[in-house]
């Protein structure tokens, strides 16, 4: 090598340390970037929300129904407005190579579609022949509006405008100012229908965490020939002699955090229905199963403890993390029956 390539050699070498250099910042600012972003929100007072909207001392001066539409409008902005913003839709780093918060905002999304459908076709209408409402009308297509869109028009832009329509939803229960007021109706029929949806929810959830790990089936039950028709009911129900289609590895992780968002969207409007529903709840003695379903949920919000999802065997060295969520959503889902036969009862 002669001494006139020597300053090329140094001036080549320095450019490629540079250039590692800013490609490590970059990496280190994705990668806290992307943590920052996993952290799930927390979870927020239902009444303490809706009396900073209203404006008003206390949630007695509150219309019925108010807790629970400010409740989904909260949510869903939640999910707009967390560390990173709304990230199903991300098209660039670091949101673009996450999975799980994306999944956490899909099991939270379809929770806040069923409450929003149930509240535009059940709690806001007085009968089947009634009108809807117009603003929930407007308000509900909005949020299944596909959740993954980036280019015009986006994912963010389409849920905002659902949550200003039940803003204004929540206006007219308030202050009609004019319009034609809004309606609540707090019945146990309304919040029967409701609950069917719910039980279907975290049975789903149930099954599907409990496919995450190995030799899982679902085993018919041994019964005696005489049946009563509870126990008759019960098993065409909830038992199956299929085994269950495990879980593939790569997508236990991704199956947990949807759970994860479920629960958290589910408990808050739980909260709410706890509020709104209170006098039909009291009647039915129904509050306490309604009790017992968010505790259960709450309890599967716990902070994790690992880094990774574990799913260890049951009784190894490592937690399983799939079946002790599946544990939660099951006893919630046991409080949701126990819900509905209360609800259907005359």
């Amino acid at each position: 090598m002669s001494e006139n390539d020597l300053p090329q050699n140094t001036q080549y070498k320095g450019i490629l340390w540079t250039l590692g250099v800013i490609a490590s910042a970059v990496l280190i600012v994705i990668l806290i970037l992307a943590t920052w972003w996993s952290q799930e929100p927390d979870p927020f007072n239902v009444y303490d929300e809706a009396i900073e909207r209203s404006k008003v001392d206390d949630t007695t001066d509150i219309p019925l129904g108010y807790v629970y539409a400010n409740t989904l409008a909260h949510i869903a902005e939640v999910l707009l407005h967390k560390p990173g913003g709304y990230i199903t839709n991300d098209a660039a780093p670091p949101g673009v190579f996450m999975d799980n918060m994306p999944n956490w905002e899909l099991g939270a999304l379809v929770i806040l579609r069923d409450a929003t459908t149930a509240l535009r076709n059940h709690f806001a209408r007085d009968q089947s022949q009634s009108a809807e409402d117009p603003d929930l009308a407007i308000a509900e297509p909005y949020f299944y509006y596909e959740r993954n869109s980036w280019a015009l028009p986006s994912t963010e832009a389409e849920y905002q405008k659902g949550i200003d329509s039940l803003h204004n939803y929540m206006t007219r229960l308030q202050k009609p100012a004019g319009k034609k007021a809004a309606r609540f109706y707090a019945r146990a029929d309304n919040l029967w229908q409701y609950t069917e949806i719910v039980i279907k929810r975290l049975g789903n959830l149930s099954v599907r965490l409990a496919a995450s790990t190995e030799k899982t089936y679902i085993r018919e039950m041994t019964l005696q020939q005489t049946l009563t028709p509870e126990a008759d009911k019960l098993k065409q129900e909830h038992l199956s002699t299929e085994p269950l289609e495990q879980t593939p590895w790569l997508l236990v992780d991704d199956m947990f955090w949807e759970a994860r968002g479920s629960a958290w969207a589910l408990l808050h409007i739980l909260k709410a229905i706890e509020h709104d529903f209170r006098s039909i709840l009291i009647s039915k003695r129904a509050m306490n199963t309604v009790d017992i379903m968010i505790r259960a949920l709450e309890s599967s919000l716990q902070p994790i403890m690992s880094p990774v999802i574990l799913n260890g065997s049951g009784y190894g060295l490592f937690a399983n993390y799939s079946l002790t969520m599946a544990n939660y959503i099951a006893r919630a889902n046991a409080a949701a029956l126990d819900l509905r036969d209360i609800l259907n009862r005359g």
